[in-house]
């Protein structure tokens, strides 16, 4: 593709600056969405401007804009615009350019803030268009120092004719686009950089939409064909059986059942790629420990990766636990450990000697090299790239991969993150789980709240206190450095109380949970740190400060923290919030524990940006799609992509070329994925 150096109006020194806004070449360029739009199609009278909000009109100018100097180095130039029935007071500062565009008699579109100033309507450094009968949307860029938006319209403008030109075919095949009644590719990109009406912006803005989400998970459904060649982790016997009745407790119908439909796939010549589903509690890591088993009597090593340090080990003291008896060897690789315990613990790993090795990031290293890797499991997958996971499994000849994730999501955005998977879902809880009664309260019960926790400490039993902030500055919120101090110091003096926050140093994170799973610390104030994989049964108390701040899923991964022991636990959600939304959220918290029952709700009320975080790690970007909006054109293209591959499987049919090289240019940047 054209690099964007080459565009009239470019060269060079402004392609170095288009570089920091991420364009490169003429796709990076036409590809390169405004954010928001002046709707100049759209003018409001005068009379009808409202102060304190964004108004859009037009007026004529009333005499040429005086000039006066306020100070040395501040030029302030004024004049007075009227539309026949009222008059606005334009000021301009320090813009000479700006100034001399308004000239006396001529009319003028003018947008920007209204403000009342005595009873008379301002408007300070607005946008200024001369008016024409043919007003148009003006598009509004993402800027970087050096480029102006008049700059990047420009070379926008000089580059699509030029990439229309050059493009061989459209993404989407003739056929897609006539069933979905979508415009051409060209319609599309010249009207949503420069729309002349809010109809052709929305034409255009749908056939984008739909052909991002189309593409993506025409991608996500190669992937699941990626991994179809032969796979070195094959097994021969399925010793499940053996490892399940040495179990101390009974699994669950559920547990058993993902176990046989992953042993089912393992028997596979090609690689096992299943994700497991279950709620807090549910069970997930008896499974992924069952098929460690299972691997390892068919002579192959499995690596089983968390995303965080405790996590990690906590499933190494677990796995460990649970294969005791069995004579299966059992490592543990995280960054805190020694160099020279790493290479003792590599050395066994490359040697063959260990059959079970959990860690961190620390497993995708060069110089940790496996015998014979059979089996991945990664717990908490939404927490890892396809990178990361790509990575790992380029250890091994094609192992057999399986996720695990506590957090629940709908089956129709599951589809979208998890395309390239087998889904399994484990509903039923094991026997024995405690119910965890919730209440919503605000904070004039804080005092209350707290002797309700001193009542349990003084039982012997712990709580939590969960923050969203760090600390005092980093937002309004409550932070939990400060709070943790006075409560120190204050509230809890007499009584051990701890912190825990994602921006202490691994050490330090470990000899707190260490100090509270122990039982040495009653009380423990942290972030969202402890929402994965903390096991203190002892803990029977979650209390979560602004909790309207967080999403359901998050809320509900919280809850899950408390409730392991034998002794009633409670989960009190703190929040002021007087939005409606945000009461009928935290309302269904108190009702339920079932989480896929949340998180069907949080996608209704919020949409699914909860289930990612800020970031869908592992998703290539979207540049016009947004999963927590479009959700009802992700179903219509993933029926449009499901019929496309029931036609042609393969994608190799002349009119479906366009989506191959869609396909590629959407993953380029994911580094273990190629589609040729």
């Amino acid at each position: 593709m054209t690099p964007v150096q080459y565009i009239k109006g470019v060269g060079e020194k402004r392609a170095a600056l288009l570089k920091k806004l991420g364009i490169e070449s003429i796709y990076d360029l036409v590809h390169f969405y405004p954010r928001a739009y002046i709707d100049f199609t759209s003018l409001t009278p005068i009379c009808k401007l409202i102060s304190d909000t964004v108004g859009c009109f037009s007026a004529v100018v009333g005499y040429d804009p005086a000039e006066h100097q306020i100070r040395k180095g501040m030029t302030v130039y004024k004049t007075l615009v009227t539309d026949g029935e009222a008059g606005v007071y334009i000021t301009v500062f320090n813009n000479r350019f700006l100034a001399e565009k308004m000239k006396q008699g001529e009319e003028y579109v003018f947008y920007g803030k209204v403000t009342a100033n005595r009873g008379r309507l301002e408007m300070t450094n607005p946008v200024i268009e001369p008016f024409t009968e043919e007003m148009t949307m003006m598009p509004v860029y993402p800027l970087t120092a050096g480029i102006t938006s008049n700059i990047l319209t420009k070379i926008i403008n000089n580059a699509l004719p030029i990439y229309m030109e050059k493009k061989e075919r459209d993404f989407l095949p003739d056929k897609v686009r006539q069933e979905h009644s979508l415009c051409h590719e060209s319609f599309a990109l010249k009207n949503i950089h420069f729309p002349k009406s809010k109809k052709e912006y929305e034409i255009a803005r749908r056939r984008l939409i739909f052909e991002e989400l189309f593409i993506l998970q025409a991608g996500m459904k190669m992937l699941r064909k990626r991994n179809r060649k032969k796979t070195s982790g094959k097994i021969e016997k399925d010793c499940s059986g053996e490892f399940i009745s040495s179990l101390p407790f009974t699994l669950t119908g559920a547990q058993q059942r993902v176990i046989r439909e992953a042993v089912s796939d393992m028997k596979k010549d090609i690689p096992m790629n299943r994700l497991v589903q279950g709620d807090v509690g549910s069970g997930k890591t008896a499974v992924a420990c069952c098929l460690t088993y299972v691997a390892a009597k068919n002579g192959l090593q499995s690596a089983f990766m968390a995303p965080t340090e405790i996590l990690a080990r906590q499933h190494f003291e677990t796995v460990k636990k649970l294969t005791e008896s069995t004579g299966i060897k059992v490592d543990l690789l995280v960054g805190s450990l020694t160099p020279k315990k790493k290479k003792e613990v590599k050395e066994r790993l490359a040697s063959g000697e260990t059959d079970i090795i959990i860690g961190t990031h620390a497993l995708l290293t060069e110089d940790t090299v496996f015998s014979c890797l059979g089996l991945i499991v990664t717990d908490e997958q939404h927490r890892f790239g396809v990178n990361q996971r790509g990575s790992l499994s380029h250890k091994g000849s094609s192992p057999h991969t399986l996720v695990m994730s506590a957090t629940p999501i709908p089956r129709t955005l599951s589809l979208i993150i998890y395309g390239d998977l087998d889904l399994s879902v484990i509903d039923e809880l094991p026997g024995g789980r405690q119910k965890i009664s919730t209440y919503r309260v605000d904070t004039s019960y804080r005092q209350r709240l707290y002797a309700f926790i001193k009542k349990h400490m003084d039982m012997g039993l712990q709580a939590y206190i969960v923050c969203p902030a760090v600390e005092e500055g980093d937002s309004e919120l409550t932070a939990a450095t400060e709070y943790a101090e006075m409560l120190k110091t204050d509230i809890f003096k007499d009584y051990s109380v701890g912190l825990l926050h994602g921006k202490m140093k691994a050490k330090e994170k470990e000899r707190v949970m260490e100090s509270f799973s122990k039982g040495e610390t009653g009380l423990l104030v942290a972030t969202t740190v402890i929402e994965v994989g903390v096991d203190v049964p002892n803990a029977v108390i979650m209390v979560i400060e602004n909790a309207e701040r967080f999403g359901l899923s998050q809320l509900h991964q919280l809850r899950g923290r408390v409730g392991r022991g034998s002794e009633k636990s409670y989960c009190v959600l703190v929040s002021d919030a007087e939005n409606e939304t945000a009461g009928a959220r935290l309302d269904i918290m108190c009702r339920t524990a079932d989480g896929f029952k949340i998180a069907d709700k949080d996608l209704e009320l919020r949409g699914p940006g909860d289930f990612f975080g800020s970031r869908q790690h592992g998703l290539p970007d979207l540049k016009i799609a947004d999963l927590t909006e479009n959700m009802d054109i992700v179903r219509e293209s993933r029926q449009a992509c499901e019929n496309l591959f029931r036609d042609d499987p393969s994608l190799s049919k002349e009119e479906n070329k366009g989506v191959r090289q869609g396909i590629s240019r959407l993953f380029a940047s994911q580094k273990y994925i190629t589609f040729n």
